[in-house]
């Protein structure tokens, strides 16, 4: 409930913690799961004095508990186990300090942990972040590798020493954190979207040496997987756990199998690139040689051919027939034409002998009267009408007589 205060009437420290202890008093008893990471047991001590913290955050609450009641699950709960506890927050007024009060704790199975990373993977999974179309493809050379591992782990060595014997130029950007226990999750996030935020990294690698399912667990954290998926460097997973595939596994743009793996597929071998451009270069030399020698032969077989050889012979005798058909078109113009003069010279005899004036010649006259109409018959004329006598060489003026 509200209580009402003013500068002039505050609530006296003591009173503020009072009546904090008697709101949390009014809550129940809670479920709580988390990983142990501090516990406290004193010789005789009647109460067991444990730090639960949450695995994905930076958040921790103090738990105490009776000694019978850590003693029913001390031998397999410690340091960094995760529980399960059923307990009451408490409220310690003089210090202003909030507790669990743990009546039961149960450790949290191998089997148990299984089903619930099974059920989350199916929870990211229906979200679309292990969707291939999602997955960045690696760079061929990457000059800058960001690699997040172990400080001084077998898996940072094997990376390092692997990948700079494939190409002793790369370069490394080296996050070293905790990849188990507690801490990891937040540290590993937090190199993670660093060496992403830096531009010349190309490619980052998380790296570890395989585990056990508990030790693994950080790299299956929704925190860390969400991280890796929203990531615009490309991220290749290398635990090296193969019975047990960590949630990592499946967001990230490569899995590889080992560390060693990670830089076999990160970092080409030089030796093989160089043996790869030889063999193309011998292949580009072949292609040429036989592309020069194929050209070769197509220009010797064309030089080959007579029109080559001798390029006036078709010239020649297409001058030959052109002679000839101009001798054969003069021969046959001339048949034509004195075919052409021989009729012409026929019918111009047929048409003078025709002709009245050849007529005229053999001594006839034509008779015309005064308006040039030709006299046909004695009765067309008069006595004494003048008429117009026509004969071969002229004419000459007749008169009719009675």
């Amino acid at each position: 409930m509200a209580v009402n205060t003013s500068p002039e009437s505050p609530l006296p420290v003591g009173e503020v913690s009072r009546l904090i202890g008697g709101w949390i008093d009014r809550l129940g008893a809670v479920w709580v799961e988390g990983q142990i990471t501090q516990l406290s047991r004193r010789p005789g001590a009647g109460v067991v004095f444990l730090t639960l913290r949450d695995p994905s955050h930076d958040i921790s609450v103090s738990v105490t508990c009776y000694r019978q009641v850590f003693e029913a699950v001390a031998d397999v709960v410690g340091e960094g186990a995760r529980v399960v506890v059923l307990a009451k927050p408490e409220w310690y007024a003089p210090r202003g300090q909030l507790s669990l009060r743990a009546a039961e704790i149960r450790p949290v199975g191998v089997g148990e942990l299984l089903a619930r990373l099974e059920q989350l993977k199916k929870s990211l999974a229906a979200e679309g972040l292990f969707a291939p179309e999602r997955k960045t493809a690696l760079p061929f050379l990457p000059q800058l590798i960001g690699l997040v591992c172990g400080r001084a782990s077998a898996a940072e060595r094997d990376v390092l020493e692997n990948a700079r014997h494939r190409w002793p130029a790369v370069r490394f950007e080296v996050r070293n954190v905790p990849v188990q226990g507690v801490h990891a999750v937040p540290q590993v996030v937090q190199a993670v979207k660093e060496l992403d935020a830096m531009d010349e990294v190309d490619v980052i690698i998380v790296a570890r040496g395989g585990g056990s399912v508990e030790d693994l667990l950080p790299f299956s954290d929704e925190q860390l997987v969400r991280a890796v998926a929203g990531c615009r460097t490309p991220v290749v997973s290398a635990i090296g756990h193969e019975p047990d595939t960590p949630l990592l596994d499946y967001v990230a743009d490569l899995r590889a199998s080992t560390p060693t793996d990670a830089a076999k597929k990160v970092v080409p071998d030089v030796g093989e690139e160089l043996e790869r451009v030889r063999m193309l270069r011998d292949r580009a030399r072949r292609c040429a040689a036989a592309f020069v020698e194929r050209e070769e032969r197509g220009l010797a077989h064309a030089l080959a051919r007579p029109a080559i050889q001798d390029p006036h012979r078709m010239l020649d005798e297409r001058a030959d027939h052109v002679l000839s058909l101009l001798e054969r078109g003069r021969r046959t113009l001339g048949h034509l034409l004195d075919r052409a003069d021989s009729e012409l010279t026929h019918t111009h005899a047929r048409v003078v002998a025709l002709s009245p004036a050849a007529t005229l010649r053999r001594g006839y006259a034509v008779l015309q009267r005064a308006d040039g109409h030709v006299v046909r018959d004695p009765a067309e004329v008069t006595a004494g009408e003048a008429l117009r006598a026509r004969v071969a060489d002229g004419e000459l003026t007749v008169k009719v007589d009675g």
